[in-house]
C-alpha cells in the first residue's frame, strides 16, 4: 500500500539538449560546514525510504509566502512589540518527563541569538539542571513559532560552546559541567551618595569641559595621525604632544626644556610612583634619603610616598611659603617636594629669595627639587609666577597635568626632567606605554597647537575669578568676621576660623549636605606645634559646582559659619 504522506520521488530534469540531469540535493539553510547538527530524535536520511522526504517541509527562514507550521502555543509578537514566548516540553533525568520550559524571546533582533541567550539564562539560573534533556529542535521551533533551522543552529552553537551535549540517537541534554552560578550577595557601592552641595577642592567644573572643541581636535588629530600611532605606545609619549608641550610650557610657564626631556605620564600620582615606587624606581627610598615636603599638603601624596618606603619631613610655612632654610639643617634630606607657584592648600607663592635658596641648596647637595605646578594657569590679581624649573633645569623636576585645566578624567600629565633622569624614568615605565592613551595625547597636542587650550584656559580663568568674587562678596555680606586667604590664584580659598571651631563647623556642614574639607586634614602629622601652630579653617573649592548649583552652595556655606566671638 502506498504511503500518501510522503512525496513521490523527484522526476529528473532535462537539460536543453534533452539529457537527463541528476537531481540536486536540497540545500540545508543555516547549516555551517563542519558543524554537527544535534540529534532531533527523528528518522535520519539513512533510515528514510529512498526518494522520500519528511511529511512536514521545513519553513525557509526569511522567505516570503512560505508555509509555516501553526505552533502549539501562540507566540508571534503582538502589535505592541511584546516579546515572543512559548512553553516547550522538556524531559529531564533529574525531573519528571514532559516538564514544561518557559522561554521568553524579545520581539526584535536575531531569533537564533535570542534563543541562545534564553537557554543560557535557563541553565545559569538552574531552571535547566545538568543532564536535563531538551526537546527536539523541531518541537522547540514549533512551540516558539520560529524556523527549524534557527532552533537547530542555536542547539549546535551551544553544543560547541559546551553548554549542551548532543549524541546521535540520545537527543540533546544540558552539559554536566554547566553548573548554575550561585547567587551573589548585593554589594554596597564604595562611592558615597552625591552631596546636596559640593565645595571640595581640586576639582574643576566638570560641566565646563570643552566637548565640542575637544571633539573637533580629536577628529583632526585622528585624520592626520600616522599609522604607527595605532600600534604599541612609546613610553616617553607621543612626539606630537611633547613638541607642543615644550613650546607651550616655555611660553606660558617659563619652563626651559626640549621635547626629549619630557616624559608623558597619567598624572601627578603616577609621576611620584615612577620616581619612588617599584623595583625600578628612579629615587628609591633606601638610597634617596629623606624627602622634605611642605607642612600642609595632600595626605594622599604623603601616603603614596610612605607606601613606597620614603620618609617625609615637614617644612613649616609662613606668609612667604615654605621655610626652606630648614633643608640645610638635615643632612639626610636629598629631595624636596614644593608647590612654589601657589602653595597647596594655604595659598601664596614661594618668596623669590626662597626660590633662589632652594635651588642653591639642590646644587650644593646634589639634590633635587620636585615642582608641583598643579594650577599654574589660574592667576587672577597678578601676573603668573614663572616655574621654578627655569632657574635650574638640571636640579628641578617640573610636574604638570591637565587635571585642573581640563579634566582629571583625561589622565594626562607630564614630567620635565633633568637630562640625566630621562633614561631612568623611561626604564621605570617599561618598553611600552601602559597608562596614557596615545589617542588622547594626539588630541591634546592638536588642542594646544590649534589654540583651543589657550581659549579654554582664558574662558575658565574668567569664570573661576567670577566664582571667587561671588564667594568673597557673600562672606563680606553674611560673615565679615571670616578671613579669606589664598584667593589670588587657584581653584579654592581658605577660610580662617576661630580656634577650636573647625570640627563643629564641619559637622554642621555634613548635616546640611555640604561637602568641603577642613584645614586640619592637610597638616603633616609630624609638624611640631612649636614650629608652626595649628590653625582652624575650611578649604573651599569654588570651582567644583556647576553654575546653576553655585548660589545654593554659597548660601549653605554662609549658614554653617560660626558667629563672631
Amino acid at each position: 500500500m502506498t504511503d500518501t504522506s510522503v512525496d513521490p520521488p523527484r522526476t529528473p530534469r532535462r537539460s536543453p539538449a534533452g539529457a537527463a540531469e541528476a537531481p540536486r540535493p536540497a540545500a540545508r539553510r543555516g547549516h555551517r560546514p563542519g558543524t554537527t547538527r544535534p540529534d532531533d530524535g527523528s528518522a535520519t536520511a539513512a533510515t528514510r525510504p529512498a526518494g522520500t522526504r519528511p511529511t512536514t517541509a521545513r519553513p525557509a527562514e526569511g522567505a516570503t509566502g512560505a508555509a509555516r507550521q501553526v505552533p502549539s502555543v501562540p507566540s508571534t509578537p503582538s502589535a505592541t512589540g511584546r516579546p515572543v514566548s512559548g512553553v516547550a516540553g522538556v524531559a529531564g533525568s533529574a525531573g519528571p518527563t514532559g516538564a514544561d520550559l518557559h522561554l521568553d524571546l524579545p520581539a526584535t533582533g536575531s531569533r537564533r541569538s535570542a534563543l541562545m541567550d534564553a537557554l543560557r539564562d535557563a541553565i545559569r539560573s538552574g531552571r535547566l539542571a545538568p543532564g536535563a534533556r531538551l526537546p527536539p529542535y523541531r518541537a522547540l521551533a514549533a512551540d516558539l513559532g520560529i524556523a527549524r533551522n534557527t532552533a537547530a543552529d542555536a542547539y549546535a552553537e551551544l553544543v560547541a560552546e559546551g553548554w549542551l551535549t548532543a549524541r546521535q540517537g540520545s537527543g540533546t541534554t544540558v552539559a554536566e559541567r554547566a553548573e548554575p552560578v550561585p547567587p551573589t550577595r548585593a554589594r554596597r557601592s564604595s562611592r558615597p551618595p552625591r552631596p546636596a552641595h559640593d565645595l571640595r577642592q581640586g576639582q574643576p567644573d566638570a560641566a565646563a569641559f570643552p566637548r565640542t572643541a575637544w571633539l573637533a581636535a580629536g577628529r583632526r588629530a585622528l585624520t592626520a595621525a600616522p599609522n604607527e600611532a595605532f600600534g604599541p605606545g612609546d613610553p616617553q609619549g607621543r612626539r606630537e604632544l611633547r613638541e607642543v608641550l615644550a613650546d607651550y610650557l616655555a611660553r606660558a610657564r617659563g619652563v626651559r626644556t626640549d621635547p626629549d626631556r619630557i616624559v608623558v605620564c597619567s598624572g601627578f600620582a603616577h609621576a611620584l610612583r615612577l620616581l619612588f615606587d617599584g623595583p625600578r624606581a628612579v629615587l628609591p627610598a633606601r638610597t634617596a634619603g629623606s624627602l622634605a615636603v611642605e607642612g600642609y599638603g595632600l595626605a594622599f601624596h604623603r601616603g603614596l610616598l610612605a607606601a613606597a618606603g620614603a620618609t617625609t619631613r615637614p617644612l613649616p610655612l609662613d606668609e612667604h611659603g615654605a621655610r626652606v632654610g630648614g633643608l640645610t639643617e638635615d643632612p639626610e634630606i636629598r629631595t624636596v617636594l614644593l608647590t612654589p607657584a601657589h602653595q597647596f592648600p594655604t595659598g601664596g607663592p614661594l618668596h623669590p629669595g626662597r626660590r633662589a635658596a632652594v635651588v642653591d641648596w639642590a646644587r650644593g647637595r646634589g639634590g633635587l627639587v620636585l615642582e608641583d605646578d598643579y594650577d599654574g594657569e589660574f592667576r587672577y590679581d597678578r601676573q603668573p609666577v614663572g616655574a621654578l624649573q627655569g632657574l635650574d633645569p638640571e636640579r628641578v623636576v617640573y610636574l604638570g597635568t591637565a587635571s585642573k585645566s581640563l579634566s582629571p578624567a583625561l589622565r594626562l600629565g607630564w614630567m620635565v626632567l633633568p637630562d640625566h633622569l630621562v633614561d631612568r624614568v623611561l626604564a621605570a615605565k617599561g618598553e611600552r606605554e601602559a597608562w596614557a592613551s596615545a589617542l588622547d595625547q594626539l588630541t591634546l597636542a592638536e588642542f594646544i597647537d590649534s589654540g583651543g587650550y589657550d581659549r579654554h584656559v582664558r574662558r575658565m580663568r574668567r569664570r573661576y575669578r567670577d566664582r571667587r568674587d561671588r564667594l568673597v562678596g557673600a562672606l563680606a555680606e553674611h560673615a565679615p568676621h571670616i578671613e579669606v586667604t589664598g584667593i589670588a590664584a587657584g581653584l579654592h580659598a581658605v577660610l580662617r576660623l576661630a580656634p577650636g571651631t573647625e570640627r563643629s563647623v564641619l559637622k554642621a556642614a555634613a548635616y546640611r549636605g555640604l561637602v568641603l574639607d577642613g584645614l586640619a586634614d592637610y597638616r603633616h602629622p609630624l609638624l611640631a606645634a612649636e614650629a608652626m601652630p595649628a590653625t582652624d579653617g575650611l578649604v573651599v573649592g569654588y570651582a567644583t559646582p556647576p553654575d546653576h548649583a553655585y548660589p545654593a552652595a554659597l548660601e549653605a556655606l554662609c549658614a554653617i559659619l560660626p558667629p563672631p566671638l
